[in-house]
């Protein structure tokens, strides 16, 4: 299939052929779905964690003679219904991590990229540079490409620059990432992609 390119001006500058099971895949909705869910989960820190009473300091005297005093038998201050004591059921770190082997990570992306073109939220650039670190000319080229009145708009270019990204950090709903970087869940959660030709290649090379 061909994908419509434009420049930097945002008028049309040709078309690229492109590998139809990547870009024109049916959408597996169950399999995007599960990939998305492990790969949030497996951002997930993990690393809260509680004492229970065998782990709280103290409490190795019985506070008062088991039998006559009238009060309910006790052998420890550090059960779970006094102050300073354990948690009855203490969280411990653990680890969110789902397994999702590559060849349904590729497949969910293919989905994904040919459910963002079907819906004409792909966008495919020649080049994306500008000349300085400047947040009003990123605007600018935003203003260009039409995409001035989109709340979520995701720049994907096949390496890190560092001018693009230092021009699009202070920009309110405008995410920048390269290849090694890109993610299902900022491809599902924005309204318009925007990529280069040398990061559409790059993920050709790397999905094929």
């Amino acid at each position: 299939m061909e994908l419509q390119i434009k420049n930097s001006s945002g008028a049309a500058a040709g078309q690229m052929a492109v590998a139809d099971s990547i870009f024109d895949r049916p959408f597996n909705e169950t399999l995007v779905h599960q990939v998305v869910v492990a790969y949030m989960a497996g951002a997930r820190a993990g690393t809260r964690a509680q004492k229970t009473r065998a782990e709280v300091s103290g409490g190795g005297i019985k506070p008062w003679r088991q039998k006559g005093t009238g009060r309910a038998r006790a052998g420890s201050t550090r059960g779970p219904i006094w102050r300073s004591g354990g948690v009855t059921f203490a969280a411990k770190p653990q680890d969110h991590s789902q397994k999702v082997n590559r060849k349904m990570y590729r497949a969910a992306m293919c989905a994904i990229f040919s459910e963002l073109l079907r819906q004409d939220r792909l966008l495919v650039v020649d080049a994306l540079n500008l000349p300085e670190i400047k947040t009003k000319h990123m605007i600018a080229q935003l203003q260009t490409l039409g995409l001035a009145d989109q709340h979520r708009v995701l720049l994907v270019t096949e390496s890190m620059d560092l001018n693009l990204f230092l021009s699009a950090r202070n920009l309110r709903g405008l995410a920048m990432s390269d290849i090694a970087n890109l993610d299902p869940v900022s491809l599902v959660a924005t309204d318009t992609v925007v990529m280069t030709v040398g990061a559409v290649q790059r993920i050709e090379e790397w999905l094929a």
